[in-house]
């Protein structure tokens, strides 16, 4: 299986090892830090940010009737109908014919919407009756470089100036160690 921290290699060439020189628990800390890096006219060509434990984390949003899934329909099917009438209203020259064109494709695309989102919500037969966001998360972010810059990656974020908000771990030296 391939490295997932690996950057692509050259034709020919071998890919670099990558060393640990920071752990962060959110992605915008360890962007700022690579950031912080590219600020030191350190090369971040030779940085890549890895999430680890990734899980799937959906966040239910509420109860998803047929007459919501029919609602939500014909919401997505106007905005589809309009655009769909714009497209074909490019060709009109006739301001009254434009405004029916989208005035009928707004109320089409809401009906087919509406039809679609109820039988496809009826058709789940109850086993599916809430509406959820989904989205993958990191419970954390290692900043790898190569190994050949690795010690002067550490030794310029030895310089970041300490955040507001949960403390990184430095991997570098001593595993585990606090970081500057």
């Amino acid at each position: 299986m391939d490295d997932p921290t690996a950057r692509p290699a050259a034709a020919g060439a071998a890919p670099p090892s990558r060393r640990p020189i920071g752990t962060y628990s959110s992605y915008a800390e360890a962007q700022r830090a690579v950031d912080f890096l590219s600020d030191r006219r350190f090369p971040v060509e030779r940085v890549t940010i890895v999430g680890r434990d990734l899980e799937f984390v959906e966040q239910v949003t509420g109860r998803l009737t047929v007459a919501r899934a029919a609602l939500q329909g014909a919401v997505q099917g106007s905005l589809l109908g309009l655009f769909f009438a714009l497209l074909i209203g490019l060709f009109f020259t006739v301001t009254g014919a434009l405004v029916a064109l989208l005035l009928y494709g707004f109320v089409v695309g809401a009906i087919f919407g509406a039809v679609l989102g109820a039988v496809a919500q009826a058709a789940t037969g109850g086993r599916r009756d809430f509406s959820a966001v989904g989205a993958m998360r990191a419970n954390h972010y290692d900043v790898l470089a190569d190994h050949d810059v690795a010690e002067e990656a550490l030794q310029l974020l030895g310089e970041l100036p300490p955040s507001t908000g949960t403390p990184p771990t430095s991997p570098g030296r001593d595993a585990g160690a606090p970081a500057h």
